[in-house]
This record gives C-alpha cells, structure tokens and sequence, in this order.
C-alpha cells in the first residue's frame, strides 16, 4: 500500500486525534492585527483572537501560508519516503492557499494532488475522511481525487453573523447597511456559493435566518443523505448547543457536532456568529 500524507489548513479545524489517525499535516493560515501577524493556532489562542478583535480600531486581515513553507514540508514529506500527498485546502475564493500550493507543488519532484475544497471547515474534514476510507478500499489516486472533488459540490456551508459590525469593520457591507440592519434587527444568511460565501437570504429575526438554513438542509435531506450536520459558531459555543438540541429533537438519528469556525473566517463573521454546515452524498 502507497503511503499518503494529508495536507491542510488551519480552516479545516481538525482535533489532535484526527491529525494523528489520519496522517495530517496543517498548515496555519494568519492574522494580520496592527501590532504584528499571528499564526492560527500557534501564536494566537481562539480566546486571544477575539479579545483582540473586540479591541481593534482597524480589521485585521487574513494571510496564507508561504510559499517556502509548503515547499519544505512538501521535500519534508519526501525525505520521510510517502509516495505523495493530498491537499485539501480553504476555498480559493476566500484565500490564496490553494493557489499557492499549486504554484509549490509545480516546483517540486514529489506528487502533490491539491484540491479546492470550494468551501471551509466541517466539509473539509470529511473529504480527508472519506478520502482515507477509499484508499483502504484500494481506490487508485485518481478515482480519490475524482470523488473528493464531486463532494466539494455537495458540501454547504450558511452562518448568520450575530451583527453587521464586524462585516462593516472587514469592508463586506457599508457603514450604511450595518447601522440600518442594526436598527430594524435584520439578520443575514451567509453561504458559500461556487466557493464564495455571499449572502443568500435576508430576515427580521434571527428565528427566521435559521429556519431558512433548516429549509435548505430538509431539501438535501429530501434529495440525498445527510448522514451528519455541524453546527459551527464564532465563539458562540451556548447557541451553537441550543441549535443542536433543536436538531436532534427534530432528527433524532442524525449525528449532530459543534465546531469552532477558524479565526480567518471570524475575520469576517464577527463574533457570535453561529451556522450549519454538512455533506449530502447520493441515496
């Protein structure tokens, strides 16, 4: 049997054991604050992050893994004799890693197969996972490949900003619109379309923003299977549960998880966002 390595980003927000049981190697996406650039996950605490967002006059911005970095893990990956690796990588339209690791993978002897996940989080997770299942069953690269990028086009993603402050502050929305949707408590529906999150609906309430999440979820329920859900948040763990609860009350067999989104989305999100993310696949 070849052996794999799996590379990815810190979007994906995967738990020590799943790095281990699975042969991962993450790289850590950045913050850029006014006082210096932090790595996700090695500099910055989530605890960290958003009390320095909470503080900062100016948005931080986002940055990508260098060049360089991916390079000397993708030699490292070779000294240590895999026979290849698979990149599974945030949205290229969210940021520039995909691309990069193209750019890095072309300037290198090892076979690096990358793969745009078009979305972020929870999906990605599962793509490293069935990705795994199939290479046990003796799927060549190709057909690996081939299915992983199918579910790149059945993976949701919709999170609803717990306010507009902090979409006005990363210059998504106007200082208009924030004050506006403030004022007449109008909530947002966030969802990646075609690997770009834009927002899909427009509410009163923020009831009526996750009923209209339910809606789409119950239609890919209706179309395929949805064999599990994840329930992702901006350091908004308390909701996140109650929405969760809400889940299994109505879809007792499904299996429900709360995850924290990365840092790099709550960039933009803002904190207490809150969202469902999942993977339909065919009945």
């Amino acid at each position: 049997m070849k052996k794999i390595a799996w590379i990815t980003d810190t979007a994906a927000q995967l738990e020590d054991h799943f790095i281990q049981k699975h042969d991962v190697y993450v790289l850590p996406l950045g913050v850029v604050f006014s006082d210096g650039e932090y790595r996700e996950s090695i500099d910055l605490t989530k605890e960290e992050f958003y009390d320095k967002l909470k503080i900062a006059k100016v948005s931080p911005k986002t940055s990508q893994p260098a060049i360089g970095e991916m390079l000397e893990l993708y030699e490292k990956l070779e000294a240590e004799g895999y026979d290849f690796a698979v990149a599974v990588h945030l949205s290229s339209g969210l940021s520039g890693t995909f691309e990069t690791a193209q750019a890095a993978s072309e300037m290198t002897d090892f076979q690096v197969y990358t793969i745009d996940s078009q979305i972020g989080s929870f999906p990605m997770v599962k793509m490293i996972e069935v990705g795994n299942r199939l290479f046990e069953d003796g799927k060549t690269i190709e057909e690996v490949v081939a299915t992983l990028t199918e579910m790149t086009q059945k993976s949701k993603l919709s999170f609803i900003p717990s306010s507009l402050a902090q979409l006005h502050k990363s210059g998504r929305v106007s200082g208009t619109q924030a004050f506006i949707s403030n004022l007449l408590n109008i909530k947002l529906v966030i969802s990646f379309v075609d690997g770009k999150p834009v927002m899909t609906e427009k509410v009163r309430t923020n009831k009526r923003a996750k009923d209209y999440v339910m809606s789409v979820l119950r239609a890919d329920m209706a179309k395929g299977t949805v064999p599990e859900v994840a329930v992702i948040h901006c350091n908004n763990a308390p909701d996140s549960e109650i929405w969760k609860a809400e889940l299994l009350q109505e879809f007792p067999n499904l299996k429900v998880e709360v995850t924290a989104l990365s840092v790099c989305v709550a960039v933009h999100a803002g904190d207490g966002t809150t969202g469902l993310s999942w993977v339909s696949y065919s009945k």
